[in-house]
């Protein structure tokens, strides 16, 4: 498949792509034989491409990941201001339950992150999306740095063909950058809170805010003394950014 265009956010290359388009590139991808790392793909928001801005360690982080897809409305708008054509939005949770309910077939998989619990009623719901659901796989998110090599290990002997990683952010970048060039798999995603979502386990916005650029004021009434400064703080410096750089591309 012939690879996207990109259209840069800030700092930030956003690829242009759908829900479907992504879908049949992962599936290709994994299909073909493996002679380098991992396609890593972050689904990604105004908060990780204000903090690529303001944070040279996280920007280094997150060097590797090969698509940055557009997980925010906000985002996506800024993307079509910027001159993207032929693009939309691709939320995490909404991706991760089509990728099982119409997506492709016959691939393996690897869950890290959330809780035990959540990875359990995960895997029940994604059998029922899914005819003939293949788990290689799954670790929670309750883990420290002694434990990285053993749920390296752990992922490489089930050799999946897509890892889900839903460590929150930074956590899930910072393990996907450091551990992507000795992982075996085909395409390793980074999803954020998708688990949760698509187990039951935390309710997500209603759909008609997402369109409207607005799931993350829910985000923020429903758990506000975690996310007020991820949304606050970020957002605002997204904005502002953003306005520099259109004027100084307009100039």
């Amino acid at each position: 498949m012939k690879s996207e265009p990109t259209i840069t956010v800030l700092n930030t290359p956003c690829v242009l792509t759908t829900r479907e388009t992504l879908a049949e590139r992962i599936d290709e991808h994994c299909r073909q034989p493996r002679s380098q790392p991992p396609l890593s793909i972050d689904f990604t928001n105004v908060h990780i491409v204000a903090m690529r801005t303001t944070d040279k360690a996280f920007e280094q982080t997150t060097s590797s990941v090969d698509l940055f897809v557009s997980d925010s409305q906000i985002l996506s708008w800024a993307i079509s201001l910027r001159g993207g054509r032929n693009h939309s939005r691709v939320y995490g949770p909404d991706f991760l339950n089509y990728f099982f309910k119409a997506g492709p077939t016959g691939l393996s998989h690897y869950f890290l992150g959330a809780s035990q619990e959540c990875l359990e009623q995960l895997c029940e719901r994604l059998e029922a999306l899914q005819s003939g659901f293949c788990l290689s796989g799954m670790r929670n998110g309750y883990f420290g740095s002694d434990d990285e090599e053993e749920i390296l290990a752990d992922i490489n002997r089930a050799n999946p063909n897509v890892l889900w990683v839903g460590l929150g952010t930074p956590k899930q970048q910072e393990w996907i950058d450091k551990y992507k060039p000795r992982l075996k798999a085909g395409a390793v995603l980074a999803v954020g809170f998708a688990f949760d979502v698509n187990a039951g386990t935390k309710k997500d916005a209603p759909a008609w805010l997402g369109p409207i650029g607005c799931t993350w004021l829910y985000r923020l009434l429903c758990e506000p003394r975690r996310l007020w400064r991820r949304y606050l703080v970020y957002n605002t410096i997204f904005v502002y950014r953003l306005m520099l750089q259109c004027l100084s591309h307009r100039r």
